[in-house]
C-alpha cells in the first residue's frame, strides 16, 4: 500500500513539474499589435471573418451523442438476461430505462428537441 502511495505521489509531482515547464516555455505575448491583427494583404479587414455559431446546432448535437452513449450501453443488457438472476437484471435494466426515460422527458420539458426556433 505503501508503494501505491509514494509511486502516485511521485506521479503528481512529475506531472505538475512537467506542466509547469510547459506553462513557462510557452509563454505567448498577446501585447504585440502586429500578431494580434488578422493578416489579410496588409488591410485592415472589412467585415468579420467568423461565421456566428449556431449555439442550437450544438445542443442537438450533444443530445445526439448521449443518445449515441445510451444505446452502446443498453446493448450489453441483452446478452447478460442468461448470466444473472432474472429479478436482479430486471431490476437493473428497469433503473438504466428509467434513467434514460427522465432524461429524455427532461429534453423534451426545455425544448431542446425542437429542431426550429
Amino acid at each position: 500500500m505503501m508503494i501505491m502511495m509514494t509511486l502516485s505521489l511521485m506521479f503528481i509531482i512529475i506531472s505538475n513539474i512537467l506542466m509547469l515547464i510547459c506553462l513557462l516555455i510557452s509563454k505567448k505575448s498577446f501585447l504585440d499589435r502586429e500578431k494580434c491583427s488578422p493578416f489579410e494583404c496588409g488591410f485592415d479587414p472589412k467585415s468579420i471573418a467568423r461565421i456566428p455559431f449556431s449555439l442550437h446546432f450544438f445542443l442537438i448535437t450533444m443530445i445526439f451523442l448521449i443518445f449515441d452513449v445510451e444505446i452502446a450501453l443498453i446493448f450489453p443488457i441483452i446478452p447478460t438476461f442468461k448470466l444473472v438472476n432474472f429479478f436482479t437484471w430486471f431490476k437493473m435494466s428497469f433503473f438504466f430505462i428509467l434513467m434514460l426515460l427522465l432524461g429524455l422527458y427532461h429534453e423534451w420539458n426545455q425544448n431542446m428537441l425542437n429542431w426550429t426556433n
